[in-house]
């Protein structure tokens, strides 16, 4: 029998308002199915303070304008959760226990979703394999030989989205981090813009480019939850002003609607099938009335977004983490000073992939280095960011592949330094340069795996955003996509 959790927030919404389920069973089941699932998706479930919560809003009368009451969510393990143990999959942190909930949990809360657990990232929420957190590596629910990544670092979010447990998850994006497994998972991931959704409880790892993000299984489900979370909140300093809009109010009639398609990665894709898969959908749109027109962009500044990503995120993560000495959090391994104790917790306390970005961003920081490394960064930023701006002077919106293949092979994920190859692979990271709106959604498979597009649109113009997107996924039918359904169908039953 399908479980009402196979479906979207949407028509999880409706069943309860019509007493079809209660918050009660949706909350044992997804805790149900956390347990039972083996793609190592969890850091912690929590299962007695859920059920608790869930049998309190099963005796109530469920709200017919809240979308969230009642829904099993789940939260990447880098947002701080009052009373609940949060390491962002770092053993630096191992038993640190927040004494406040993050904004977003708290609104999260207070509309009625019932937290169930705290997912897997790579460690600090750096890398984007979903393979260097504490846990270890985490699964591709599509390839059960667990040979393929998830992506990353919200790797834990997107396994439990695509594999049913919940039908919403609270991931963050710095680079890609939400977009990217969402193409490789075959789900909707969205990253708003930089100071629409408040950051406060989420652990820094690049301030400037940091994103709170999701993914849920549908566009529609992603504008509930940017309804939702979209508000100003004076405990983030960087939270914009700027009146929200109504985020339901989009329109998927795409006539006269321009898109920009970036000839410079598009001609970065090897795979055929990403491609054709690609162009579909961009038919799709011109058979809509889109205008689509392709552009060219200096390759040279393409190239850059990967180094210019890697500079200005491992310096301002070197000092950010530089808190985390073995003495305010996490486990004190000892030493007879303050500088042997945090040389013995940051040795024992970080993986080898912590180590080399923190070398990298120490580096760009110093004071010798500067001028030809972090500023030099900073102003590549700059420039790449004045490009995209002139686009969407002309432009509604720009569409790319997420991603350049489906997702890799777990012992396939040395860097791969082709020029090319890291356009396509890195591209998105323009998204968090300029605070771009972003969204990913599935457009196709390859070999039984999911394929992503990515669509960009200028800062707080999320409506815009979401109209084209829900086009794009009329267009494919590639709605509500999870793994034990399209199992399901695959198989005939």
């Amino acid at each position: 029998m399908k479980s009402y959790l196979d479906l979207t927030i949407k028509e999880i919404h409706e069943a309860l308002v019509n007493g079809k389920t209660n918050p009660l069973e949706l909350t044992k089941e997804a805790i149900k199915r956390a347990k039972e699932n083996n793609d190592n998706a969890f850091e912690m479930i929590i299962e007695e303070d859920a059920i608790k919560r869930a049998e309190e809003l099963s005796k109530l009368p469920v709200p017919k304008d809240n979308y969230f009451f009642g829904i099993p969510y789940v939260a990447k393990d880098n947002y701080s959760t009052k009373g609940y143990e949060t390491t962002a999959s770092s053993n630096i942190l191992n038993g640190y226990v927040p004494v406040f909930d993050a904004t977003v949990i708290k609104l999260l809360n207070d509309a009625g979703a019932i937290l169930i657990g705290k997912t897997t990232l790579d460690e600090l929420a750096m890398g984007g394999t979903g393979t260097s957190g504490h846990k270890g590596v985490t699964f591709n629910p599509y390839d059960k030989s667990h040979t393929r990544l998830v992506g990353g670092s919200s790797a834990g979010s997107a396994t439990a989205v695509s594999d049913a447990i919940v039908p919403f998850a609270l991931g963050s994006d710095t680079g890609d981090s939400v977009r990217k497994p969402a193409s490789y998972a075959g789900l909707v991931g969205f990253k708003p813009t930089w100071g629409l959704i408040s950051r406060f409880g989420l652990f820094p790892f690049a301030p400037s480019l940091d994103h709170v993000a999701y993914f849920t299984r549908s566009v529609f489900d992603s504008a509930l939850a940017t309804e939702l979370l979209a508000k100003h909140d004076e405990n983030d300093s960087t939270s914009s002003y700027k009146e929200r809009d109504n985020y339901l109010s989009y329109s998927s009639d795409v006539k006269g609607k321009k898109i920009a398609v970036i000839n410079g990665i598009i001609n970065s894709i090897e795979d055929k099938e990403v491609i054709d898969a690609f162009n579909k959908t961009l038919a799709y749109l011109e058979k809509n009335g889109a205008k689509v027109e392709y552009i060219d962009v200096d390759i040279n500044l393409l190239r850059a977004i990967y180094p210019t990503y890697m500079i200005i995120s491992c310096a301002e993560a070197t000092s950010n983490d530089a808190n985390l000495d073995g003495i305010k959090f996490g486990p004190n391994y000892g030493g007879k000073t303050y500088s042997e104790v945090m040389f013995n917790a940051r040795t024992k306390g970080f993986s080898a992939l912590i180590k080399r970005r923190f070398v990298i961003g120490s580096y760009a920081l110093m004071r010798e280095n500067q001028e030809e490394v972090f500023l030099r960064a900073q102003k590549a930023r700059h420039f790449i960011v004045n490009t995209f701006n002139k686009i969407f002077e002309k432009f509604d919106a720009i569409y790319v592949p997420a991603a350049p293949s489906i997702a890799p092979l777990i012992n396939k994920t040395s860097e791969n330094f082709n020029e090319d190859f890291m356009i396509a692979d890195n591209w998105m990271a323009v998204g968090n340069f300029g605070g771009y709106p972003s969204i990913t959604l599935p457009i196709g498979f390859e070999n039984d795996m999911p394929l992503g597009g990515n669509l960009f649109a200028k800062p707080f113009d999320e409506v815009n955003l979401f109209g084209i997107a829900s086009k794009i996924e009329e267009g494919t039918g590639l709605i509500n996509l999870n793994y034990p359904e399209y199992a399901s169908k695959k198989e005939g039953k």
